[in-house]
């Protein structure tokens, strides 16, 4: 695999004092060609499942007491100063390859826009709060067991520093539902994320469909401003260029994201894909144990279309459909241009990514391509998991040993030398990584759906936590003494 340069850390940023809460509608500059309003279903219970109180205190609701989250985040009441009314978006979008003009918010809407203390706009959205006028012939709910695989899988992205929407609230809401892939009746749950932004690939589709210009020209604008925080010009044109252009970026930054974690999401249908490039929506995700491209999610997946190995190649087709969205407006500067060279700026993220997973920094293309390229080789080599590589190998160390005799840990460990830093965390002094495989999931869930025992659950999103934690500490420069190298850390 090509794997040229540039490493960029993700922002996990110092946690910050508590803020008042920012209330900033900016949906509703959008007018109601975009959404409709629409009412939450009311759930017979509302059993708190889940908080993310380190969210809240960084959106200004580390302060609400548990009656006060039952109201808003199970029964919908609205926030001060925010949307009067839950509103459900408009999109479209293609579905494994084929387009779907009946699409929308199905089972969730938009609750809330607020600033964090960054001063960025997110979204406060549903999974699971009822019918829509786009449910179709759904239900509009969410299984309990669905709930409790979006935090995990949300909660381990994030401590692995992927571009990802938070799951911020889950409550249990006391329905039977009937699903045909898992044992019913099971139980049932809402879910409440906060993400960047609610807008995706498919909401541009539509209007493109539709032949909106003004209203697709509107869109453009507000992601720009608001998602981007870029000044909007008086040439449509031009906005649409940038808007795409920022897109590009962050689209190839989440597929690199994806294969330096080991994460397959599933289901990148184009009404997956966010604008803001932020990864969302998890339905039939997987991490894979080992670098397999051919490793899939989805039982639905039959062609292997969404792929580990696929994924970029998924994502690059997403972005061209927003490119020929954005053509209805015109000529729209270098677009095709940005498109061709999507592949390029993958290649570049891959580095950055696989090279911070690793703790290494950056030294330019003629020293990081050739070592990413034999991360990659020792990778694909399958005589380890994915995970236990970079915890073994973490900040350049060389674990040594008869597992990593082989020639591709061997010409790995020579192009790390030289090149190492100090895991300090006692994370990495751990017997094990921390992972979150299927099995493990499936072990997670066992307890709560026999005898309503969340103590395993609790157990690993305090483990994931440590872990994030771990990545996010800084790493010291291995200092020689002799031709020896002081590092500190087991494995």
């Amino acid at each position: 695999m090509e794997v040229p340069l540039r490493v960029t850390l993700p922002y996990r940023g110092p946690m910050s004092p508590p803020q008042a809460t920012r209330a900033d509608p900016r949906i509703l500059d959008l007018g109601g060609d975009f959404y409709d309003e629409v009412t939450p279903a009311y759930f017979p219970k509302a059993i708190p499942r889940f908080f993310n109180q380190r969210w809240a205190e960084r959106i200004g609701l580390g302060a609400l007491a548990a009656a006060a989250r039952e109201r808003h985040f199970a029964r919908f009441d609205p926030l001060p100063g925010n949307l009067s009314r839950p509103l459900a978006l408009r999109y479209h979008g293609h579905q494994f390859r084929h387009y779907n003009p009946e699409l929308g918010d199905g089972r969730g809407f938009l609750f809330a826009q607020l600033r964090d203390d960054r001063g960025r706009l997110l979204d406060l959205a549903t999974k699971g709060s009822g019918q829509t006028p786009w449910s179709r012939r759904a239900d509009g709910r969410l299984t309990l067991k669905g709930g409790v695989r979006e935090v995990l899988a949300t909660e381990m992205l994030e401590a692995l520093g992927v571009n990802t929407s938070k799951s911020f609230a889950l409550y249990e809401t006391g329905e039977e539902l009937w699903r045909g892939d898992e044992p019913s009746p099971t139980r049932s749950a809402v879910l409440t994320r906060l993400g960047h932004g609610h807008i995706r690939i498919g909401s541009f589709q539509r209007l493109a469909y539709l032949g909106e210009t003004a209203n697709l020209a509107k869109l453009v604008r507000y992601c720009l401003v608001n998602l981007y925080g870029e000044a909007e010009t008086n040439d449509p044109l031009a906005d649409a260029a940038r808007l795409f252009d920022l897109m590009c970026g962050a689209t190839a930054r989440l597929a690199a994201s994806y294969l330096a974690v080991g994460f397959v999401h599933g289901v990148l249908n184009s009404d997956n894909i966010a604008i803001s490039g932020e990864s969302f929506d998890y339905g039939p995700w997987r991490f894979t144990p080992e670098w397999d491209d051919a490793f899939t999610a989805a039982y639905f997946d039959e062609t292997g279309l969404y792929a580990f190995g696929r994924q970029p190649e998924a994502i690059h087709w997403d972005v061209a459909q927003l490119a020929e969205s954005l053509a209805l407006l015109g000529e729209v500067p270098g677009l095709a241009d940005m498109l061709n060279g999507w592949g390029a700026r993958f290649q570049e993220e891959l580095v950055a990514a696989l090279l911070t997973r690793l703790g290494i920094n950056p030294r330019g293309a003629a020293a990081d391509k050739p070592l990413a390229a034999a991360l990659v080789k020792a990778l694909q080599a399958r005589t380890v998991t994915i995970d236990r590589l970079f915890f073994h190998w973490r900040g350049g160390r060389d674990p040594g040993g008869e597992r990593y005799a082989a020639e591709p840990y061997r010409a790995l460990a020579a192009l790390l030398d030289g090149r190492g830093t100090i895991p300090t965390h006692p994370y990495w002094s751990d017997p094990e990584p921390c992972s979150l495989h299927i099995e493990e999931v499936e072990a997670i869930w066992a307890p709560i759906a026999e005898r309503d025992d969340w103590s395993s659950f609790d157990g690993k999103i305090a483990a994931i936590r440590r872990m994030g934690q771990a990545i996010s500490t800084p790493l010291d420069p291995i200092r020689a003494t002799g031709q020896q190298a002081i590092v500190t850390g087991g494995v």
